[in-house]
This record gives structure tokens, C-alpha cells and sequence, in this order.
């Protein structure tokens, strides 16, 4: 029998330390998925293209499923990671010591795609599962997003992975 984790990934907040709607509704997400004897790792520290309030991101995010009724003692360190990569990597020291544990990695759907490939690297051996969570973004910053989203992956597919 597998522990399960869940991993909700950051993203932006304002710089008074709101959360965006991307990073609620991937918190919302987990509280969907949330059950008794779940852990939760919040990811996110700082980063100008993310967050330049004066609390890291997976800390807001944690202090918003607490609010909502997960259990303090159902987290897990947080990751203070600075982009999707880091993110993997700097989940692997809170998580490396755990046994009988399965990974649902929480992230958004235009973001899916390259986190697979980011996790299944960086994550080998460990049992992982995705969440694409849909996104009600205006259909131009969507689209601008899944750009961006395209050339990241083509960029890793080419040069590999640098961490």
C-alpha cells in the first residue's frame, strides 16, 4: 500500500502575497483530491517572474489548503524552488527518505506535457502520477502560455535537462 503525496506545483502570486488564479485552482485541485493519511508538498520560493512578496509561494499555498481544512500535520517540508526543474530537484531531500510513497504531481494543463518530462527524468524509480488541472485563462494569454510551453519542451527534447 502506497502513501500518496500530493505536489501542488507554484505560480504566480501578486507581490502582497495573493494568489493567482492558476495557483487556486491547482490548490483547489488538491483539496478535491485530498484524503486522510494524504501528505501534501507544497513547491515555490521566490522569483521575479513568480513571486517577489516577502513569503515564499508554497507558503501562502500551504496556508491556504490549511484555511480550507487540511491538517498542519499533513505537510510535508516545503520546496523553495525557483522554476519546474527545481521543483524536482528540490523535492527529492524532503522525499528521499519516505518508503511506500506514489507522487500526483498538481500542475496546470498547458504546463503538463513538460512537467512529465521534467518529473520521469529527475524522478526516476518513484511512482508518478499527474494532475493537469484546466485553466480558464483568456484564450490570448493561453495561447501565448502554450508558446511558451512549446519551446521549453523542445528545448529540453534537444539539449537535455540541466540540473
Amino acid at each position: 500500500m502506497y502513501q500518496e503525496i500530493l505536489v501542488v506545483l507554484g505560480s504566480p502570486n501578486s507581490p502582497n502575497g495573493d494568489l493567482g488564479t492558476i495557483s487556486i485552482s491547482r490548490l483547489n485541485s488538491c483539496l478535491k483530491r485530498y484524503k486522510k493519511n494524504n501528505l501534501v508538498l507544497c513547491t515555490g520560493g521566490w522569483g521575479p517572474h513568480f513571486n517577489i512578496s516577502s513569503e515564499s509561494h508554497a507558503s501562502i499555498a500551504k496556508n491556504y489548503l490549511i484555511d480550507k481544512g487540511i491538517p498542519e500535520n499533513a505537510f510535508l517540508e516545503c520546496a523553495l524552488s525557483s522554476n519546474s526543474v527545481d521543483d524536482a530537484v528540490k523535492i527529492i531531500p524532503i522525499i528521499k527518505n519516505l518508503s511506500h510513497i506514489k507522487l500526483t504531481v498538481i500542475t496546470s494543463d498547458y504546463h503538463l506535457e513538460r512537467v512529465k518530462l521534467i518529473f520521469n527524468e529527475i524522478l526516476k524509480g518513484f511512482t508518478i502520477s499527474y494532475v493537469g488541472v484546466e485553466s480558464d485563462l483568456p484564450k490570448d494569454s493561453y495561447d501565448t502560455i502554450i508558446a511558451h510551453e512549446k519551446k521549453a519542451i523542445h528545448s529540453i527534447q534537444k539539449n537535455g535537462l540541466y540540473y
